[in-house]
């Protein structure tokens, strides 16, 4: 995948590449990633990118020269998505990341001020995302978020697959309890269940533990009448992780 971030702070973004699923996505040159600093195209010596809103109005816009030639300088930008984080866009869920994955390329423009210039939006914007009900002072962190929610889709990014098939969202509900040794540590033990060996009791507790969770915390997500299509769907995601971690360990 081809994927560019347009911003006033190209300097946020060196560790991110180095580290983590981003990192990895890039050293195996599974990512082409760039960075494009926005105020290279200012429209002045003193580097200006924002002016006053028509109208008044509080916080000043990024000018429309800027972004436009930020975008114009990327060949690949026909067959690419065009991306402007923003507290007004889609918010950013499992099924979007999934299908940005299988985009050609992203185009990601991180906004700051008080925005940016509508004609841009309307003109090459080809999806306004958000990460979530809150306003942060630009679009640099929202734009990692996305990046790595994205990024772990891509096939070889993930050391192993089969963890995001059952993680949050992935499955329709959010993530069941996991544990790891020892089965007994300060009183504390791991469900009987967990260690039984019994595949069938263990995908069903995992099931109902997702179940108690989401509705506890995102009733939303839930629909009382789809409740066994959601629970086809997780056992049927814990079984692709399974059958996918045993074709990697031969």
């Amino acid at each position: 995948m081809q994927a560019a971030i347009a911003t006033l702070f190209p300097d946020l973004f060196s560790p991110f590449m180095e580290c983590g699923v981003v990192g990895r996505a890039v050293e195996k040159g599974l990512v082409d990633l760039s960075i494009l600093d926005i105020r290279n195209r200012a429209i002045d010596d003193r580097g200006s990118v924002d002016d006053y809103q028509f109208g008044g109005g509080a916080g000043m816009l990024l000018r429309p020269e800027p972004l436009f030639e930020t975008l114009e300088r990327i060949p690949w930008r026909d067959d690419a998505r065009v991306i402007f984080m923003t507290p007004q866009g889609k918010k950013l869920d499992h099924d979007l990341a999934c299908e940005l994955a299988e985009s050609c390329g992203m185009i990601i423009f991180c906004g700051r001020y008080g925005g940016i210039d509508q004609r841009f939006r309307d003109t090459v914007v080809t999806d306004e995302i958000s990460v979530g009900d809150a306003v942060v002072s630009g679009g640099e962190i929202p734009a990692m978020y996305l990046l790595e929610a994205v990024f772990r889709w891509l096939p070889g990014v993930l050391g192993r697959m089969e963890s995001a098939h059952s993680d949050s969202f992935a499955t329709g509900l959010l993530d069941y309890p996991r544990y790891t040794r020892p089965a007994e540590y300060r009183g504390l033990k791991v469900p009987e269940v967990i260690i039984s060996g019994n595949h069938a009791e263990i995908e069903e507790w995992r099931f109902r533990k997702a179940l108690e969770l989401t509705e506890r915390n995102r009733p939303d997500l839930i629909d009382s009448e789809i409740e066994e299509n959601l629970k086809e769907r997780f056992i049927r995601s814990l079984r692709l992780a399974d059958r996918q971690k045993e074709r990697k360990n031969g």
